[in-house]
């Protein structure tokens, strides 16, 4: 006879690619090949119209600047408001943004461009990753998170080379016709991103639509037991979404205490009836109990900074051929790495990941330095590189929302991405800074130390549980 460990053991996983996440799949890199065409074929359309590089990389701060000046609106926009709000308004701006040149092109109008450009890629990717948290199955959260993160990695590689040809043509403007056209397609797909409105067509595991049950019982108890026997009522009702939570994040209460989910009291990251009071002032912008996952990223996210603004020109500088291969190389493995992460995301403590990641991003910066003699080591490194980034961005993330309320993760994501986006805004300036002044040699030395820092930092800010797999 099957014990009961064997026959838990059996019992199929939840469903994973559901059509709603399939769809935000698709919006998220519909978004992303956006924003990283607009970001590389800006510059060249820029120069094609008789505009200095001054004027790009100026132009380059304010999408950077409006897209973390969103992030601190989007989080808690997201959480009161609903992911299709920010996901539809956000859209909208993309839309304008894209569109706007091929209205009026004049290079003075471009700050206006680039900064709603700024904000509709910012509302979207933050509205867009906490939707794809809320419709996955909570066993299954760190696995999806991962796969989410494809449409990321694909852009790096799609994105650019997209731009780069269109800008190339005999009307550069084409850049802006064929950008705009997936952008009103991340639009649509907006549209259709109504989940909320029906939490029932999600997972039964899922976390927003265990959140949306339990509030439906409160209300029903509350109605049927309007007299002294409605805390009596609500507190059943309460033990009864506890169990069901902790049956489907893998944790039994014990002890009569609440169920916890990954040492968090049913009320973190699994969510019950009951949730916090409503934040105010800072907290409401900035959710502190998304930082274990956000600090390693300010750290790390400086090494992928010097990647998408230096490595293609320390490539140039050796006298590489095709600089721009190390880029598909690192996409390649990035997805390859994603689409096994059902071996290694809820399965494997989120630290020894973690350790993984940073082990990879070593060895690429060792590897480009090794490029000086052999230029093969170059494209290595874009192996190497494309895991290190493949693996820690989504292994942070996870432990960020799970360690946050689900009515949070809207402020989670908006701090988690703040913190990449200003750990890559340092780093073109003082990456550029120390480049000048003492060469590649030495600015590798300094990337290959953040990269070491992050993992001291991810030692000290992860949580306890995180040191130990997910299920």
């Amino acid at each position: 006879m099957d014990t009961p460990t064997e026959q838990s053991s059996r019992k199929p996983q939840p469903k994973l690619w559901t059509p709603v996440f399939i769809l935000i799949v698709g919006l998220a890199l519909g978004c992303f090949v956006t924003g990283q065409g607009l970001n590389a074929g800006t510059s060249v359309y820029i120069d094609r119209m008789g505009g200095t590089a001054t004027y790009s990389g100026m132009l380059a701060a304010v999408f950077s600047v409006a897209a973390a000046i969103t992030r601190f609106i989007c989080g808690p926009v997201i959480d009161s408001r609903g992911r299709a709000f920010a996901l539809t308004i956000g859209a909208l701006f993309l839309v304008a943004g894209t569109a706007g040149p091929v209205v009026f092109n004049d290079p003075l109008a471009f700050v206006v461009y680039r900064f709603l450009q700024g904000i509709g890629f910012s509302a979207v990717t933050t509205a867009a990753a906490t939707a794809a948290a809320d419709v996955l199955p909570y066993s299954r959260l760190g696995e999806g998170i991962g796969y989410y993160g494809l449409g990321q990695a694909l852009a790096m590689s799609i994105g650019p080379a997209l731009a780069l040809l269109l800008v190339a043509t005999d009307a550069p403007d084409n850049l802006y016709f064929g950008l705009t056209g997936i952008s009103l397609a991340v639009l649509v797909l907006s549209l259709f991103c109504r989940y909320e409105r029906n939490p029932q067509t999600l997972p039964e595991t899922s976390v927003y639509r265990m959140r949306a049950e339990a509030k439906d019982a409160d209300r029903k108890n509350s109605a049927a037991s309007p007299d002294a026997g409605a805390a009596g009522a609500q507190a059943q009702a309460s033990t009864a979404n506890s169990d069901r939570i902790a049956n489907a994040t893998g944790n039994a209460p014990s002890g009569g205490e609440p169920a916890a989910a990954n040492g968090q009291t049913v009320g973190g990251a699994a969510t019950m009836a009951e949730e916090d009071p409503e934040p105010t002032g800072i907290r409401r912008t900035f959710e502190a109990r998304a930082l274990p996952g956000a600090l390693p990223m300010v750290v790390l996210s400086p090494a992928f900074g010097f990647g998408i603004f230096f490595i293609g020109l320390y490539g140039t500088s050796l006298g590489i051929g095709n600089a721009g291969l190390f880029f598909t190389v690192s996409a390649v493995s990035m997805i390859a790495v994603r689409l096994k992460s059902d071996t290694y995301m809820d399965r494997i403590a989120p630290l020894k990941v973690f350790a993984a990641a940073v082990a990879c991003g070593v060895i690429a910066y060792l590897l480009l330095l090794a490029s000086e003699a052999n230029g093969a080591f170059y494209y290595a490194a874009g192996f190497f590189y494309g895991i290190c980034l493949g693996v820690s961005m989504p292994i942070c993330q996870s432990v960020a929302v799970k360690n946050t309320p689900a009515e949070r993760w809207g402020a989670a994501n908006a701090l988690y991405l703040l913190a990449t986006d200003v750990g890559v805004g340092i780093a073109t300036i003082v990456w550029g800074a120390v480049n000048d002044t003492f060469g590649f040699t030495t600015t590798i030395w300094c990337v290959i130390v953040c990269i070491v820092l992050s993992l001291v930092v991810a030692r000290l800010a992860f949580p306890r549980e995180a040191r130990e797999p997910h299920r």
